[in-house]
């Protein structure tokens, strides 16, 4: 049963790798956020699946916090800014697809060797997944930083999120009830600001690209 659950975790972990890369090279908003949802999926089916195979009971509440949020919440809000917005466009990056896609690799290499000493420390089922955490950690971090409109943006640091999460799952079986009822109330709040502040660019400069905001600074 442990082995076929850590092979399972593992195969969870490969495809969060692969969602990673999915919403890298996306380049249609609504793609991205079913991407998004996607990954929220398979994290709470990953939490899950580290709970039943350990018996950490409070992995079970993570698991449904991220299901609620990650899953229904998140994305549900996203698709109503987008039509209220009314977001038609593709998603423009700094750099073409194929040379975000090589620096992707690059950096999850380097996320792999970073992780290294990190799994033979850890003593957990899921140490081996570390490396994956990580590297979905730097890949949505590359996103957001490769992406000029402000939606892919904040989609990217939601993934960011959904990286370190699995990697406190993958490393430590996750953190106190009390922090991740924090970190969630946190990102919904946080949600709800960037709507107000998308319609505030949107109002005052008909475009979500944030390069308009240099206007500001000259001023």
């Amino acid at each position: 049963m442990s082995h076929y659950s850590g092979q399972l975790i593992n195969l969870l972990a490969a495809v969060l790798l692969l969602l990673s890369f999915a919403m890298l090279g996306q380049r249609r908003i609504l793609s991205l956020i079913n991407l998004f949802m996607a990954q929220g999926a398979v994290l709470c089916a990953s939490t899950a699946t580290v709970a039943l195979v350990t018996g950490q009971k409070h992995l079970y509440w993570s698991a449904l916090i991220t299901l609620v949020l990650k899953v229904l919440l998140l994305p549900w809000i996203l698709h109503r800014l987008i039509r209220r917005l009314n977001v038609k466009w593709d998603i423009e990056t700094l750099f073409n697809i194929p040379t975000t896609m090589l620096i992707g690799i690059v950096l999850v290499i380097f996320s792999f060797n970073l992780a290294l000493p990190i799994s033979e420390l850890a003593g957990t089922v899921s140490r081996s997944t570390v490396g994956i955490a990580m590297a979905s950690v730097m890949l949505s971090f590359l996103m957001m930083i490769t992406r000029s409109k402000a939606v892919p943006q904040v989609i990217g640091f939601l993934a960011m999120e959904n990286g370190l999460f699995f990697a406190a799952t993958s490393a430590t079986y996750g953190m106190p009830m009390v922090v991740e009822l924090g970190i969630a109330l946190d990102v919904l709040v946080g949600m709800v600001i960037l709507g107000v502040f998308f319609f505030q660019i949107r109002e005052q400069f008909d475009s979500l690209d944030i390069r308009h905001l240099e206007q500001l600074k000259e001023d």
